[in-house]
């Protein structure tokens, strides 16, 4: 047994008061991909009845809102990121109606129904669009169009611009006889918000849903939202190479500094916030929140929160985690990664805490099925909002998915060589109920994507039966949430050396609990004493995972805790 005393730095967050602390500030947020979490109609697809029917197991595991993938109307390019009609709901899903049973059932069970907002694009098949090709005066400039240039007698794409879907991001309208541009699929147009009539049009979207009972948004692809601003020619400048990237369709080939992170798309996020507060006002009730997806630097993340004079987003996603946590990080990469966030973060502000969405290889496949346990202890002790993807509460894993049963549009405009660098659809798999057939997703005979094999061994039913299972790890976690401490005390993150990450939350006059994980497989034996100063002597475990020898309610010395590789733990005093 090796004994590391060498501390990482600390941090003391201060927490709002009690009476400050609003419902989303404290949240477990879980995001449902429609398609994938229950099929009430047999057609192998999720749909909204299916939601409604297992509203309950997100109260059994105390979800406190709930955030859908799209479900509006759509043609399916992108599996409903191409939206055709912005105030319907896709016949795939179910109804209007159904939505409105939704909603009314998840306010009987004090959860609340968060929608996915898709502001940089619409459906090629969206009246605006066809409106605007065909140059109806009113819709003519709610797309960007560019006539392009002629080179040598050949008409050509007015930019270099390359596509996040590969290829250009310019594609030839003949109708209307000029480019449109499309920073995704080409059936997703981009919208041209330098026009005042969109903004005003987006932000009626978010006015009719919010009076349908939405508590608010996660805003999709906001970096993509505005481009640089065109010259007095009405010209756009090309994107300098990435030198490292040969592939000229690959979407890393340039660097994006004129199609991505412009300062205006702040700016209208802030506008929709305005629309957020008015309708707060109009309806009543708790908080709407906005939530906005940007894999961008932390200096831009940071002005999503607002600006000191305009307020923005409550819950920019902090994908420091998702994104640079890998098999091999140890600790000091854990604990530099939360205080990125922590120590940038502006004052009054609160953290959220991400390891996995429908874009995002799986924990378990990503990080290791044994740690598992230790990343949901992380998410759950740290302070704010924590956020689970469906099934990461199970430990569900990614499914490979051959070439040939491919339908993930990001892949399948590449190439077999290349599609399992791009696919989404090995997280996306359906989500797993039971050991019954399609487990117990649906009683169709073939399913949209292909379920685990594994689904006999990692399911809910099965699971509510084990008392270490990583799903009733989980909702431990989440009634511990709901102590004071975890919900307004102070902070400590460290790392006592490569393979112990430590996480300290205290509040005055109540108990204090200490996370307290293994990242790696090596025998440790842990001094919290020397790690934090007014720590009792005794501690008590109070969530174990099944690495662990020890039991909840089990006593240890504080300056000799015993981790056996893998092993996560919270401990509380006495």
């Amino acid at each position: 047994m090796v004994k590391f005393l060498v501390l990482g730095c600390l941090l003391a967050l201060a927490l709002p008061t009690l009476a400050e602390v609003g419902w989303w500030k404290t949240a477990q947020l879980y995001q449902i991909y429609p398609r994938s979490y229950k099929d009430s109609d047999g057609d192998g697809v999720g749909d909204l009845n299916g939601i409604t029917e297992q509203l309950p197991y997100l109260k059994e595991i105390g979800i406190t809102a709930t955030w859908l993938s799209p479900i509006f109307t759509s043609p399916m390019a992108d599996f409903g990121y191409d939206v055709a009609d912005l105030k319907n709901i896709d016949p795939i899903f179910g109804t209007m109606e159904d939505f409105e049973k939704l909603v009314a059932r998840a306010k009987e069970l004090d959860i609340k129904i968060i929608l996915d907002f898709v502001p940089n694009h619409t459906s090629d098949e969206c009246d605006w669009f066809i409106r605007s090709a065909a140059g109806e005066e009113e819709y003519k400039d709610f797309y960007v169009w560019h006539t392009g240039k002629v080179v040598n007698g050949i008409r050509q794409p007015p930019t270099n611009w390359i596509s996040v879907f590969r290829g250009q991001m310019w594609t030839w309208n003949e109708q209307r006889q000029a480019y449109y541009l499309h920073q995704f699929h080409a059936k997703q147009p981009d919208l041209n918000y330098r026009n005042p009539q969109v903004v005003e049009a987006m932000k009626d979207v978010l006015r009719f849903w919010l009076r349908k009972g939405a508590y608010g948004f996660r805003i999709d692809a906001v970096p993509h939202v505005f481009e640089v601003s065109a010259d007095a020619d009405g010209n756009w400048p090309d994107e300098p190479r990435n030198e490292g990237v040969d592939d000229p369709e690959d979407y890393s080939y340039l660097q994006h500094i004129y199609t991505t992170n412009q300062p205006e798309t702040i700016e209208l996020v802030y506008a929709f916030r305005d629309v957020i507060e008015e309708m707060d006002r109009e309806l009543g009730g708790d908080d709407r929140i906005l939530l906005t997806e940007a894999y961008s630097p932390l200096e831009v993340l940071m002005q999503y929160y607002g600006n000191g004079t305009h307020l923005g987003s409550q819950i920019p996603f902090n994908f420091e985690l998702l994104a640079n946590i890998n098999y091999y990080s140890d600790a000091y990469h854990y604990s530099e990664l939360i205080h990125n966030w922590l120590d940038n973060m502006p004052e009054g502000q609160t953290a959220n805490w991400v390891f996995g969405n429908h874009d995002q290889s799986r924990i378990g496949t990503r990080l290791g099925a044994d740690r598992i346990d230790s990343v949901n202890i992380i998410k759950s002790i740290l302070p704010g909002i924590d956020i689970t993807y469906q099934g990461e509460e199970l430990g569900m894993t990614n499914v490979f998915i051959s070439w040939e049963d491919t339908v993930d549009p990001q892949a399948c405009q590449s190439n077999e060589e290349e599609f399992e660098r791009l696919t989404r659809d090995p997280v996306r798999t359906p989500f797993q109920w039971s050991d019954e057939q399609n487990a117990g997703f649906s009683n169709a005979s073939s399913t949209w994507l292909p379920v685990s094999s594994d689904y006999k061994l990692v399911n809910v039913k099965r699971e509510r039966g084990i008392a270490l299972s990583h799903l009733n790890i989980f909702k431990q976690l989440r009634t511990l949430r709901d102590e004071p401490t975890l919900k307004q005390g102070d902070t400590t993150v460290t790392a006592i050396g490569p393979n112990v990450l430590v996480i300290k939350r205290s509040l005055a006059g109540q108990k204090s609990y200490i996370a307290v994980i293994n990242i790696n497989d090596d025998v440790e034996t842990v001094d919290l004493d020397s790690a934090f100063t007014s720590i009792s002597t005794q501690l008590q475990y109070v969530v174990v995972n099944d690495k662990s020898v020890r039991r909840k309610n089990d006593l240890t010395f504080a300056n000799s805790v015993l981790l056996l590789p893998k092993e996560a733990v919270v401990l509380s005093t006495v």
